[in-house]
């Protein structure tokens, strides 16, 4: 399975592209936290052992293939978007902007990326928009692993910040345990307001302003 995430790779690199760069990220779909970028450039023939969706893997085997990636790719860069440019921007425009700029953040610039599911403009470079890259592509795979764990991680501090959500849990997705801690203890400075379950907890609540805001 790991050799043929390398199969994009490995046609790009014969076609004369020798840096290669899969860009993800975590958190789009949260309605707490922020959204983590990444991009990866792996080191052409060197295969890791289990690369896959960072989704298909325990978070033991993410830590351990962060670490494997992040020392072994040729380059590697990840950005964080808050909850609070989330909301300001939309999500769509907060992904497209934190993938492009982890992208232009790596050194050496790749000369050709792909990304997962939709395009993005303005790199400077050719690029491919694959369908599921995460589950077709070594680099794109690499690079939601780097932005699933250093958001997972994220999310385990901002628990300690803001006790009684369960972040270090549900990483700020919409479970069942994240909207009652929202009806019971209200949104927090972490939470994406513009996101339908949150304004519906404001809502019922009838909160006249966000938590931990001065009210006039």
């Amino acid at each position: 399975m790991t050799a043929d995430l390398f199969h994009y790779e490995a046609g790009l690199h014969r076609a004369g592209f020798a840096l290669v760069a899969g860009a993800d990220e975590a958190g789009r779909g949260a309605c707490a936290g922020p959204l983590v970028a990444a991009a990866v450039i792996l080191e052409p023939g060197d295969l890791l052992e289990g690369l896959a969706d960072s989704k298909a893997l325990s978070p033991v085997r993410r830590e351990a293939l962060y670490e494997e990636v992040t020392t072994r790719a040729v380059a590697w860069s990840a950005v964080t978007v808050d909850a609070a440019d989330c909301d300001r921007w939309g999500i769509q425009e907060a992904d497209l902007q934190a993938l492009r700029r982890a992208v232009l953040r790596l050194d050496p610039a790749p000369d050709f990326t792909l990304t997962d599911g939709f395009p993005v403009a303005g790199l400077g470079r050719p690029g491919l928009a694959l369908w599921k890259g995460d589950q077709v592509a070594a680099c794109v795979a690499a690079a939601s692993i780097v932005a699933k764990v250093r958001r997972d991680r994220i999310m385990v501090t901002a628990d300690a910040a803001y006790p009684g959500y369960g972040f270090a849990v549900h990483k700020g997705y919409c479970t069942q345990q994240h909207q009652q801690a929202l009806l019971e203890l209200g949104p927090c400075p972490l939470h994406r307001r513009t996101f339908a379950t949150v304004a519906s907890a404001v809502e019922r609540r009838g909160d006249p302003a966000p938590a931990g805001e001065a009210q006039g």
